[in-house]
């Protein structure tokens, strides 16, 4: 019989959510799994102590600290309910069942319809206690239902065998193509680029002082601009500073939070067989309730290395293994929107896989988001690092780090403009995660992207005062592989916010697509031109410099000038970011600065070959090739 011909029945429509199953006159489960001899009365007491702090189903305190099988637990819940146990291993569910409800609604709500029997379909679901708000999402024409228990691990793997094709296609183009770079990678556009490259050499060879003005020129303007946002970030944070709040933020006091919601961390893992068995042991510390926190390691299929290294590391039972499908590419932001259909928390976060988070870091998430409005989407933390002696290179990445995360970030969070997200340490509201499609599946610089589209769509940013530290990239080819997977991205970035530049002034406004300009195109203009800004340093002692044949000597001294005062503000700026107890070593090390940027020159230009010939390829960063110092806590922001 055809779904669409069964008659509506509903049963257990007047079973309340989250009800307790005693006040339903249902034994409780932890009584069942006593006298099964699941759960020892010790054990017991112990749930009973944690669920009487926080609303949380018991059944999900037993599985995260380990005091029940999930074997146990299922068929405990299918004796309580009168509801047959299921084992979704040896028989496969009815795709055409799951189609009609959405395979996405069904990884939402933990069930799945599994087959039909007679005129009756089954669903699955490892929450019997929110069956019927399960019933209520159904469609109107479907039919009798009657309710079976299955475990939530056996749930989410029978809907990813069967619909995982929709599944990879949907984390591959879940952002609107307008918004997506996906169609970048056209004959047209590479020929548009190379065409572009070209005419710009056949001008320095044929009208070299002309190409060489206008460049010259816009490099010039451009580093004004620039040094005017970083003076401007860096005021709003004096006074903080100036109050050894060396973070540049103030702690506030938050009001207490009655029910504590699930917090879901999804950690994309690819080749990390170094970082894999330290993982387990950094994330263990983060102190929010084990029952709450829903860690996603997120492996592609093909990648052995993790997966076996995963296999050695015991994962604690509050940890599981998202495992990403081979498709049309590989990269960091596909994985996240195949592994965030299976998140259960209400609030997304994302680690990369060397971090090494404060352990009180999802409670000041947690209460953030609680005293902000529903309009503040996402939340950015301070990323540092816990191998700064490493070497020059670690140093100055530090240094440079410290300067945007503690300084230029919160500085223009304060002066208004949208705020380009870091790779990590990101928290979301899921419902405007969601609504937004996740993350752009091709754009290689994915979270810089994610805040730009934030923006436009009406949300705002905040930078939370909470410290991950991670691995320095310090190794010279491998940084500069790093910095030019980010440049090119946001070459990408900019090209598709750009495409109608209108529209993006109507959804951003004048102030904020201003600091798009700076943040982006000027970023890039910086990198690319910079070798003709330093050759202007060459003047006193070069007769022939072009610089010469194109400005008056006065011009040439206010150049000078501002050359000057722009090196003296990057360096006071820096010494400000690197003034706090943790960072004082480094003070001697900021003016070497100047010799630390030529690094990103060439990656500029490792990154626009590649935005011609490999748009979408990610370069992936070698992790846990150095040893992690112990971070105290009198060291943190």
């Amino acid at each position: 019989m055809q779904l669409t011909q069964l008659r509506t029945v509903r049963p257990f429509a007047t079973v309340a959510p989250h009800q307790p199953g005693a006040e339903r006159g249902r034994t409780p489960i932890g009584q069942i799994l006593v006298q099964n001899g699941a759960l020892s009365p010790g054990d017991l007491v112990k749930a009973l102590a944690l669920q009487a702090r926080q609303e949380v189903q018991i059944g999900d305190i037993l599985i995260a600290h380990d005091l029940v099988t999930d074997q146990d637990l299922y068929r405990g819940l299918s004796k309580q309910w009168g509801a047959q146990f299921v084992d979704l291993n040896f028989e496969q569910p009815d795709a055409r069942l799951i189609d009609a409800i959405g395979a996405k609604v069904c990884l939402k709500g933990r069930f799945l319809p599994w087959k039909q029997v007679g005129i009756v379909t089954i669903i699955c679901t490892a929450r019997p206690a929110e069956f019927a708000e399960v019933l209520r999402n159904l469609p109107e024409n479907f039919g009798p239902v009657r309710m079976a228990i299955a475990s939530e691990t056996q749930v989410f793997s029978a809907l990813e065998r069967v619909r995982q094709t929709y599944l990879t296609h949907s984390a591959e183009t879940c952002v609107r193509e307008e918004e997506s770079c996906r169609n970048w990678h056209t004959p047209q556009k590479k020929r548009f680029a190379i065409s572009l490259i070209l005419f710009i050499i056949m001008g320095i060879l044929l009208v070299p002082k002309f190409v060489i003005s206008f460049f010259f020129g816009w490099a010039v303007l451009i580093l004004i601009a620039s040094s005017a946002l970083k003076f401007a970030a860096a005021a709003t944070q004096v006074s903080n500073f100036r109050k050894k709040e060396t973070s540049g933020f103030r702690h506030h006091k938050s009001p207490s939070i009655a029910r504590l919601p699930v917090v879901s961390i999804m950690v994309p893992l690819y080749k990390e067989r170094k970082v894999a068995s330290q993982l387990i042991r950094r994330l263990s510390k983060l102190s929010y309730p084990k029952e709450l926190l829903d860690i996603c390691l997120v492996v592609e299929a093909d990648d052995h290395t993790t997966t076996q290294a995963l296999a050695e590391a015991d994962l604690p039972k509050w940890a599981r293994v998202v495992t990403v499908p081979t498709g049309a590419v590989r990269t960091k932001p596909r994985a996240l929107n195949y592994a965030l259909d299976f998140c259960r928390g209400t609030i997304i976060g994302v680690y990369d896989a060397e971090d090494a988070p404060e352990e009180g870091q999802i409670h000041a998430v947690v209460r953030r988001f609680h005293e902000r409005g529903q309009d503040v989407a996402c939340l950015q933390g301070v990323l540092d690092f816990y191998n700064a002696q490493t070497n020059w290179l670690a140093r100055c990445f530090t240094v440079e780090y410290a300067t945007w995360f503690r300084v230029i970030l919160p500085g223009l969070e304060k002066i208004g403009f949208a705020i380009p997200l870091g790779g990590t340490t990101l928290f979301f509201r899921r419902e405007a995660l969601e609504k937004l499609g996740g993350w752009d599946a091709h754009n290689v610089t994915e979270n810089a992207d994610l805040g730009i589209r934030l923006a436009r769509h009406g949300y705002r940013t905040e930078v939370l005062p909470t410290v991950t530290y991670e691995e320095a990239n310090c190794r010279y080819w491998p940084w500069i592989k790093q910095r030019s997977r980010w440049l090119k991205g946001y070459a990408i970035t900019w090209t598709v916010h750009m495409r109608n530049p209108a529209k993006l002034l109507k959804d951003l406004g004048p102030w904020r697509f201003l600091g798009v300009q700076l943040l982006f195109l000027g970023t890039l203009s910086q990198y690319i031109l910079a070798p003709l800004l330093w050759s202007f340093w060459l003047v006193p002692f070069i007769d022939h410099h072009p610089i010469k044949m194109i400005l008056p000597s006065h011009a040439i001294i206010a150049l000078g000038i501002i050359f000057f005062l722009s090196e003296i503000l990057s360096i006071s700026v820096g010494m400000m970011a690197v003034s706090g107890p943790r960072h004082r070593h480094l003070l001697w090390w900021v003016p070497t600065l100047h010799f630390y940027f030529p690094l990103g020159a060439l990656a500029s230009y490792k990154g626009i070959f590649e935005l011609i010939v490999r748009p979408f390829y990610w370069d992936k960063t070698e992790h846990g090739l150095y040893a992690e110092k112990v971070v105290e806590s009198s060291n943190r922001v």
